[in-house]
């Protein structure tokens, strides 16, 4: 996965980038909204609190399955 020094280098680059959105949570949520933005030529950034895919979407889609890959 991303060790600690990857995330801060990440977060060093963010800092210095102008973004049109960012989005705060890296859930099945937020990276459905995040694909589709960067899809559509929006500068998206995405932050996540934790690892990705280390925590439970509040806004679940009730689906039983890895979500993304349907992305």
């Amino acid at each position: 996965m991303f060790s600690n020094k990857t995330r801060q280098d990440s977060i060093q680059k963010m800092q210095q980038e102008e973004l049109d959105l960012l989005i705060i949570g890296g859930g099945i949520t937020g990276a459905g909204v995040a694909v589709q933005s960067a899809a559509s030529g929006i500068k998206t950034g995405l932050i996540e609190m934790q690892d990705f895919a280390e925590g439970t979407s509040s806004r679940s889609t009730k689906l039983v399955h890895g979500g993304i890959r349907y992305l």
